[in-house]
């Protein structure tokens, strides 16, 4: 079955709520008030089924808007997620003021598909029809209800007439109607709240994509309290799943009539973020004064409104007619994604002046690319866009979750436009996590360069270590590990243990280095156990202190000389000799004293027990009380 939403839209008191219960049997009218006063003041909703040539039925949603300048906040409520519009006029009147807004906020929705309806035929003679028809012509020319194209249909709700060429009608536009993806990510923006009694709260409103099954979790937004979905309703009958196209009512736990409103948005849980600010590009009505940068508006997206800024981007004001980018500042928290359309109504007097698209929900501040990257948002097809989102990311990339935040898109939709420049090379994908491959160049220059400038400050220092190296670059750590494989497998880099290098770089010593190295290890190798002091031994040398402890480090990693305690430094060989007399001394007992090791290893206390917390760590010995048993 095919669901298409309906809306109407038109003047006020010119039968649009007739002509919705005349097709369908259904008041749209539910207030106390609205029956009364006999106006509709809020959104109402009917329903009607048809069959289609093909033999499938058509499921028709019909939201009756209020037609009344007062309630056009109401009327833009309802438009948001419409298919097609029915335009309606009255043929005693013909066009008036909120005919004009009404079509021209469906021309800036991008509604695209409609019948023009002359409703109230029965009240006219057949000449003042045919004049309301030209003045119709001409307003509507070139747009999207050119009657050349389709022409009115006229009826009269009252005595029936035409309404059988208007279902005709509603079936040749409706099978135009492109089917929507059931498996995009679901959005619900909620038009109304309420209680009802035995279950608890209620919400409803168009799916404009995606599916929503009973059990479901869903996110509250901007709030982001979590519900789950203990029914879903279609049409006001009980279903396992609302797909994207159908008017649906869903039966919350978890939350309170008090917690969710009209303009909230329900959505899969952590997939989406709300946000503040949202790049766009706007056109303003040919009818609307100039808007000024930092202009205030209304914002109306879907179900939601707020108050705006609208920040222009590269100009200080928009012409009537004039199309531009602009950053919109929202005063709350809203849930907007690229594609979504809204309307831009005036501060004061609050009249329609124009609305647009968004394009970045997710805008980057104080970015010089950023109108560039904007009119490829605007123009470009998947892959390109995606590539783009990507590259602004520079070597930082962007992890899968939050292209999908960004764009929308489902992740398998992202994964596939996504292939080719996966598999050419142009995108990287690091597990989780996406990199344009040309920024990740310039990292890799950088790091080579960082590593140049290392060796040429630190020519005694044999290389840089990884995570010195990762704060320089100041990339995430995936993409830092594997960048560096990169340059490591293009021989461009070397890696020893956590030390970073240029490929066969060794330790360069000047004259005067050379000699000192060669005077400390002499120094400690001579001494055997009894070694002097570092400090003294360092004394001695020809070079600075800094150039001095640089070499002693540089002895320590090759392991050439062995730090035992803080001030405790011996020569590799002296230790090396003391573990074969104590690999000896173990046939003649495994047991040892501190004074039994002070006259194998000749040494005074001072070096003794130092010596022998060493061999415990070194896994020679182990100390039992006041003993060590040799190993």
């Amino acid at each position: 079955m095919k669901s298409v939403i309906v809306g109407t839209a038109g003047h006020i008191d010119h039968g649009k709520t007739a002509l919705v219960k005349a097709l369908t049997g259904i008041d749209a009218d539910r207030l106390e008030e609205e029956k009364r006063r006999g106006i509709t003041i809020d959104i109402g909703f009917a329903h009607l089924e048809l069959a289609l040539p093909s033999g499938e039925t058509l499921r028709l949603g019909f939201v009756d808007v209020p037609g009344h300048e007062r309630f056009v906040r109401n009327m833009l409520a309802g438009v948001g997620g419409i298919d097609l519009v029915l335009l309606v006029i009255a043929a005693d009147e013909s066009i008036k003021p909120q005919t004009r807004e009404h079509f021209d906020i469906c021309r800036l929705l991008s509604v695209g598909r409609g019948i023009v309806v002359l409703t109230k035929t029965d009240l006219v003679e057949r000449e003042t029809l045919d004049v309301v028809r030209l003045e119709l012509e001409e307003f509507l020319r070139n747009s999207f209800l050119d009657l050349v194209q389709s022409p009115a249909v006229a009826v009269s709700a009252l005595t029936g007439a035409g309404l059988d060429d208007l279902r005709q009608a509603l079936v040749k536009v409706a099978v135009e109607v492109p089917a929507k993806d059931p498996t995009a990510l679901a959005r619900l923006p909620v038009d109304r709240v309420f209680i009802m009694k035995g279950f608890g709260a209620v919400v409803t409103g168009t799916l404009v994509c995606g599916t929503i099954q009973q059990a479901d979790e869903l996110e509250v937004f901007p709030t982001g309290q979590r519900v789950r979905v203990r029914g879903v309703q279609v049409h006001g009958q009980s279903v396992e799943q609302a797909v994207a196209g159908q008017r649906t009512a869903l039966n919350l736990a978890g939350v309170t009539t008090q917690e969710v409103a009209r303009g909230m948005v329900l959505a899969p849980p952590s997939t989406f973020h709300p946000t503040s600010q949202s790049d766009v590009l706007l056109t303003l009505l040919p009818s609307a004064k100039p808007l000024r940068d930092r202009a205030r508006v209304h914002l109306h997206a879907y179900t939601s409104e707020t108050m705006a800024t609208v920040a222009l981007l590269g100009k200080k004001q928009v012409s009537p007619g004039e199309t531009a980018l602009a950053q919109l500042r929202l005063g709350e928290p809203t849930l907007l994604l690229p594609g979504d359309r809204f309307i831009m109504r005036q501060f004061s007097p609050v009249v329609t002046i124009g609305g647009g698209v968004v394009l970045d929900a997710s805008p980057i501040l104080r970015w010089p690319g950023r109108e560039a990257f904007l009119k490829v948002l605007a123009s470009g097809d998947a892959q390109s866009i995606l590539e783009a989102r990507i590259a602004r990311r520079n070597h930082d990339g962007i992890a899968l979750s939050e292209l999908v935040a960004e764009t929308g898109w489902s992740r398998q939709v992202t994964e596939k436009a996504l292939a080719d420049p996966v598999r050419e090379g142009r995108i990287l994908q690091l597990g989780d996590r996406l990199v344009h491959a040309p920024t990740l160049e310039g990292l890799k220059l950088l790091t080579i360069n960082t590593v140049t400038n290392f060796h040429k400050q630190n020519p005694l220092v044999r290389g840089i270590s990884r995570e010195e190296l990762r704060h320089h670059a100041q990339a995430p750590a995936d993409v830092f590990a594997a960048m560096l494989e990169m340059l490591v497998g293009e021989k461009k880099l070397e890696v020893a243990g956590e030390l970073v290098h240029l490929p066969g770089r060794g330790v360069v010593m000047r004259d005067e280095e050379a000699d000192s190295k060669r005077m400390i290890e002499a120094a400690f190798a001579s001494a055997g156990l009894k070694v002097p002091a570092l400090k003294e031994v360092l004394s001695q040398l020809k070079v600075d202190q800094v150039r001095a402890q640089k070499i002693v480090t540089l002895l320590l990693r090759d392991k050439v000389l062995v730090k035992v305690s803080d001030d405790l430094v011996f020569h590799r060989d002296a230790l090396g000799d003391l573990r074969k007399r104590m690999s000896s001394e173990k046939a003649k007992s495994e047991r040892i004293d501190v004074t039994r090791f002070k006259d194998l290893a000749g040494v005074s206390r001072k070096y003794a027990i130092p010596l022998l917390e060493y061999l415990d760590r070194v896994h020679v010995t182990r100390r039992v009380g006041n003993e060590r048993v040799i190993l």
